[in-house]
């Protein structure tokens, strides 16, 4: 690896935040044309390949690349270049059984799994993502490798190739099968094979990049055993895993519940409790959209972490985390509130060849758009737990917050005037439990307790004026133009107009209370001159 200069956290998770910013546009250039092309039924299908996908590869590479990035990270900052090399030897080996025995179980057994979930037509989207897999098992080797020694950037490149080759091939491939008169399972699998040809063009280039800046230097540091490394890669791994896949396999089986509720329960047939399904799915694309942006902070946070506790510097380690929870309030709470309060027209305006299905999925998204903020929070907190080497607590909240979910979903799924509604509530309260739990750990093991209410309180005073403003900003906007133009583009005017109306509060609201701190800025670019623009403290 190339000498570069390490980047600091705030500095990496910027890089990856752009990445992540770049890859959203892309994916919205994606999702939401699908949702249009699909239809719910369609999207269904979609969706139960990727939980399917998910969960194999939440196997594969949920907590070893944590476990790589935090072992090179450390290795690294004490200058022992033989043992960061042979971490990445040892680790690339493991992942490549790990990748070829998931693509496999994944292609032969897709039948399997479609029944399992109660979705048989699902079976070809499933096999078209099953190369993926092992694609996506070493890039997590090879990503978790550059992000321990500190840089973002290939993460970032191998982000946005991902992207654009899934937008690029799967798109028109989906539209082309389902023109030429294709069935709708076969359309969902000519979308989800372009994510697959994304996966395989990104890890070609992370293996050139590699290549390309291997640090030839000699170095007199005496490695640890293959047999050494890898334990230490599954002792710090597999906690992560389990506490990750657990909420995997609870979202398996809470797919399976849905759709046999839908049926068992309500009488409804495959494709009716498909197009329900489908519904609660699109309602679930935006908040996972918000999300994804919570990541590039936990990846960045454990290594610059990581390194900082290896040094014997807690409180530099406490200072990334508490700049963490800010920038985590900074997002999520603002973007939650947004997509409660403009949840049916933000449908609208995303899915203007589906008007019935955004109508059916605005109510979900009312719902899901508050979870929101507790999925970024339980993302956040369970990194930061994981940071501090207590990663089996994730693994007990997830599996309280899955039983929550699981149990809600089976009595409210069934009952007949709530059916498909019940999922986004199940859903809401599972987060919330997993989060009320992972604070309290948090402070608990935490050498200086995180004082929640100055974190929070800030933003979401001014998070609720924001939602508060959207939403009056909208009705104005969609009386004024009823009549003038279409309903979609009255709709398109009214909603951007209250988003624009809500960021600028926001932005506002953001200075005048003092949200951001000058720690916070000072390592991004141009950050000390942003300091004294808003003359941060």
């Amino acid at each position: 690896m190339s000498k570069q200069k390490k980047q600091s956290f705030l500095g990496g998770a910027a890089i990856l935040a752009a990445a992540v910013v770049v890859v959203k546009i892309i994916g919205a250039a994606y999702k939401l044309p699908l949702n249009n092309i699909l239809g719910e039924v369609g999207m269904s299908y979609w969706d139960t390949a990727y939980k399917i996908y998910n969960f194999l590869l939440t196997f594969s590479t949920a907590g070893l690349p944590l476990a790589i990035s935090k072992l090179t990270s450390e290795a690294h900052t004490q200058g022992r270049e033989n043992e960061k090399r042979k971490i990445f030897r040892t680790a690339i080996w493991l992942f490549f059984a790990l990748g070829l025995v998931g693509s496999l179980l994944m292609f032969f057994q897709a039948d399997l799994f479609a029944a399992f979930l109660r979705n048989e037509d699902a079976t070809r989207p499933i096999q078209a993502l099953a190369p993926a897999v092992f694609c996506v098992c070493l890039l997590a080797c090879m990503r978790g490798y550059t992000q321990g020694q500190g840089n973002m950037t290939p993460t970032a490149i191998s982000q946005v190739l991902e992207a654009l080759c899934k937008v690029g091939i799967g798109l028109p491939l989906a539209w082309y099968l389902l023109h030429m008169g294709a069935q709708m399972d076969v359309g969902a699998a000519g979308a989800i094979l372009g994510v697959t040809i994304g996966t395989v063009v990104s890890m070609l280039f992370l293996t050139g990049y590699l290549a390309t800046h291997r640090d030839r230097g000699r170095a007199l540091d005496v490695p640890s055993s293959s047999g050494r490394l890898v334990r230490r890669i599954l002792s710090i791994g597999v906690p992560i895993t389990l506490g990750n896949s657990a909420m995997s396999i609870i979202s398996l089986v809470d797919t399976k519940i849905v759709l046999g509720r839908l049926q068992d329960g309500l009488g409804l047939s495959l494709t009716e409790a498909n197009a329900l399904n489908g519904q609660y799915a699109t309602g679930m694309v935006m908040p996972n959209m918000v999300a994804s942006f919570v990541y590039p902070v936990t990846m960045s946070l454990l290594p610059f972490a990581a390194a900082a506790l290896a040094r014997n510097d807690p409180r530099e380690a406490d200072r990334t985390i508490s700049t963490a929870f800010r920038l985590l309030a900074l997002l999520a709470l603002p973007a939650g509130i947004g997509l409660s309060v403009l949840a049916t027209p933000i449908e609208i305006l995303v899915l203007p060849a589906q008007p019935d299905t955004a109508l059916a999925a605005g109510p979900h998204l009312q719902i899901l758009g508050i979870a929101t903020i507790f999925i970024c929070l339980m993302v956040l907190t369970n990194a930061i737990l994981q940071t501090y080497g207590k990663e089996k607590i994730p693994i007990f909240t997830v599996i309280v917050g899955g039983i929550v979910k699981i149990i809600l979903n089976y009595i409210l799924v069934g009952t007949p005037s709530i059916n498909i509604h019940g999922a986004p509530i199940s859903t809401l309260c599972c987060y919330l439990v997993i989060v009320v739990l992972n604070l309290f750990f948090v402070w608990k093991y935490s050498p200086q307790k995180p004082r929640y209410f100055q974190l929070f309180a800030k933003p979401v005073v001014a998070s609720v004026l924001m939602g508060a403003a959207a939403w009056a900003v909208y009705g104005f906007l969609d009386r004024a133009f009823a009549g003038s133009f279409s309903d979609y583009l009255a709709n398109a005017a009214a909603t951007l107009g209250g988003i624009l109306a809500g960021v600028a509060v926001y932005a506002v609201l953001v200075i005048v209370l003092r949200i951001l701190r000058a720690e916070d800025v000072r390592s991004i670019p141009h950050g000390e001159k942003l300091i004294k623009l808003l003359h941060l403290k």
